[in-house]
């Protein structure tokens, strides 16, 4: 397993895995103090990995959302993107640990852009509620 303070540090095959992935998974500390897990689209910007509420349907308000409570009250997540392969050799993880800061949308033109550049679903219709911004002082990977 390897070690840096950023992403800027990667070796090349986990920065690919980072770029290339579609999906990453966002944990978190709900209000009770448990683990939370969830699939999230994500882009980098300047350094950061960078999610956004989108306009899928949802029930409650986005500023109001669980995930954008929990990182209020706890603002550290850990991002994990993974390449999962039938032949084990080909397994490979990446985790970026940090502080979150949640932006509003009119604040984070860089990370919506960096968004909308990276997933189609978004070009029409750009996030236009609250961005999550992680920004890592820790990341870690391993590959077989």
């Amino acid at each position: 397993m390897g070690q840096s303070a950023s992403v800027a540090e990667l070796p090349p095959w986990a920065r690919t895995l980072l770029e290339r992935s579609r999906v990453a998974r966002l944990g978190m500390v709900d209000d009770e103090g448990g683990p939370r897990v969830l699939p999230i689209t994500y882009a980098m910007a300047d350094g950061a990995l960078v999610t956004a509420v989108d306009h899928k349907r949802k029930q409650t308000p986005p500023d109001r959302l669980a995930r954008v409570r929990w990182l209020r009250a706890r603002p550290r997540a850990a991002l994990t993107v993974d390449r999962y392969e039938e032949d084990w050799t080909e397994l490979g993880w990446v985790q970026a640990i940090g502080r979150v800061t949640i932006l509003d949308a009119a604040d984070a033109a860089g990370a919506i852009a960096a968004l909308r550049s990276r997933y189609p679903q978004y070009r029409d219709r750009a996030p236009a509620g609250p961005v999550l911004l992680l920004e890592p002082d820790r990341v870690l990977w391993w590959r077989a």
